[in-house]
């Protein structure tokens, strides 16, 4: 539950995401888009990594990041997710795995105003280039490395109540 508005990637991806895919050193999690069937980096936030690293000594040794409570050789379900959704409190109507992917585009665009194509980037979505061509193959790394800091930051803010009703996060820098 903690990752996952840290990375806004989609619930089946998190709750299959292999220790062998992450990076901790470089702060990078490479893996398989399932959708789409094309590689996806996500930049991992200091804060991501350090979940990371407080979880590896309870599963490192095993495939899964999180492995599925009846067998270690396959992912925690999807029932997982939405029974700890729901243990915390949020209804059918107000949450679901997939909800942070929302709340990283809403409020990544509206209240952070990070650049859009970087927020679509980072979803996995394929991103159409002025030119018309189908499939834009950049990935802009960098820039989205400081923006997934940048959003892990406006989190933390908002957790410790640093953050104000409409504070805005320090705009990403595009190239």
């Amino acid at each position: 539950m903690k990752l996952a508005p840290l990375l806004a990637v989609r619930p089946g991806e998190l709750r299959t995401a292999r220790w062998a895919d992450i990076d901790l050193d470089a702060g990078e999690w490479r893996f398989l888009i399932t959708k789409t069937q094309t590689t996806h980096i996500v930049p991992l936030a200091r804060q991501a990594v350090a979940i990371l690293r407080e979880l590896h000594p309870l599963t490192g040794t095993r495939d899964y990041v999180f492995p599925g409570g009846r067998t270690p050789r396959r992912p925690m379900s999807e029932n997982a997710v939405l029974y700890a959704l729901r243990s915390l409190g949020f209804a059918k109507n107000e949450m679901t795995g997939h909800g942070w992917r929302a709340v990283f585009r809403t409020i990544g665009d509206e209240i952070c105003r990070f650049p859009v194509h970087l927020i679509e980037h980072q979803l996995g979505h394929a991103v159409r280039d002025p030119l018309g061509r189908a499939y834009n193959r950049t990935t802009f790394l960098a820039e989205r490395r400081a923006m997934m800091q940048t959003w892990a930051d406006y989190l933390d803010a908002l957790r410790t109540g640093e953050a104000g009703a409409g504070a805005s996060a320090t705009p990403v820098a595009t190239t």
